[in-house]
């Protein structure tokens, strides 16, 4: 074990040693390149803690070590978000503890600290962003349970934090929509995008992503198999969230008119241009904007997705055909939208008190029948 000046005069270092491999083979190993002593020993030290299971090294080190073992994993835009939580939110604070010292009274007080951050804008964190976070730190300790031979997940003994659902879900009546819709008019690609958020129910995301050659105005349908994320100033572009959500929506004939002559109206529109050259946080501001214009409570822009699954439901639409639409499972739907779907518990009782009373008359009329024939 040790640190080498590299002969080649460049004034590098390297690092030589031998290791035993997972199969107790001995590996010679030889790493070039680094610009010190310090760092060619500190990297042998990470790689052979790494080999040999040890979790005798920081947070911030073995995070390096799960982002080598899942990023090639996951699409890049599910990475990023990943990244940008760990990095901001729970490296801070234990970034620099050893990973078999993280204790149960550390996350108490992790996560007391979360509960009580503000946002840039002086809030406190939504209870499903801080259910969020804590997820992604059990995740990390689950990995190093799972292949690093960590003995607990403190995060998943001490127990989440936060809610998995928004305690109220917030949508609009169409009623409520229409005067929204009329207030942002005067734009008409915020327009047609809160149009087709609201009567299509794609995610954000999904609208982003939207290209003239995803349209078909012969049978009025939207090809929806990719999701756009902005991260890190760069437009990145995936599939959708599931295989569920690659689908086709079929958009009512309103809704093709317009955004037929939506699209005429762009010059030289190509056929894989965006359609909707936006930003999330424009969508949010035009939000603010037609809400307060038009008097209507302010949601949030996924909640028009939530606004077109009750509409629906109000339509008669069982959860089935919704999920399908929303590209969703139909045991999601039924779960996260019960309380909307009416209630046919009277009907139930009513169809059962009738299966009794036809089963007793059909027993009196064979009594008295035997009685006839006696």
């Amino acid at each position: 074990m040790g640190a080498y000046r590299d002969e080649s005069g460049n004034g590098t270092w390297f690092t030589k040693f031998t290791y035993t491999n997972w199969r107790g083979e001995k590996i010679n190993r030889k790493k070039r390149g680094f610009k010190t002593k310090k760092e060619a020993l500190k990297w042998e030290e990470n790689f052979l803690r790494e080999q040999s299971g040890n979790l005798d090294m920081t947070f911030k080190d073995f995070f390096e070590v799960y982002e080598k073992d899942m990023r090639p994993r996951l699409r890049e835009n599910t990475w990023k978000t990943k990244e940008q939580i760990i990095s901001t939110k729970i490296i801070p604070y234990i970034g620099d503890l050893k990973v078999n010292e993280i204790s149960k009274a550390t996350i108490v007080k992790w996560q007391n600290e979360l509960i009580k951050e503000e946002n840039s804008n002086g809030e406190k964190y939504s209870q499903t962003y801080l259910r969020t976070i804590h997820a992604q730190l059990s995740s990390i300790l689950n990995h190093a349970c799972k292949y690093y031979n960590l003995k607990s997940n403190v995060a998943r003994d001490v127990g989440s934090i936060g809610e998995k659902e928004a305690s109220e879900m917030k949508f609009w009546t169409e009623s409520e929509y229409d005067k929204f819709i009329e207030e942002v008019k005067d734009k008409p690609l915020s327009f047609h995008a809160f149009e087709i958020l609201y009567w299509c129910g794609l995610r954000t995301g999904e609208l982003l992503a939207l290209t003239k050659e995803k349209f078909d105005f012969t049978n009025n349908t939207i090809r929806v198999n990719q999701s756009l994320q902005r991260i890190g100033g760069e437009n990145i572009i995936t599939e959708p969230k599931t295989k569920k959500s690659i689908r086709t929506v079929v958009m009512p004939d309103f809704l093709a008119e317009e955004m037929e002559k939506y699209m005429a109206g762009i010059y030289k529109l190509k056929a894989d241009q965006l359609l909707f050259p936006i930003t999330k946080s424009y969508l949010h501001h035009e939000m603010t904007r037609g809400s307060k214009k038009s008097g209507v409570k302010r949601i949030r822009v996924h909640d028009l997705r939530h606004s077109h699954v009750s509409l629906l439901i109000e339509l008669g639409y069982s959860a089935i055909a919704i999920a399908d639409r929303l590209g969703h499972e139909s045991i999601d739907i039924t779960y996260r939208y019960a309380h909307l779907f009416p209630s046919k518990q009277n009907d139930m009782a009513i169809s059962l008190s009738n299966i009794r009373k036809e089963s007793l008359e059909d027993e009196w009329e064979k009594l008295l029948g035997d009685e006839d024939e006696s």
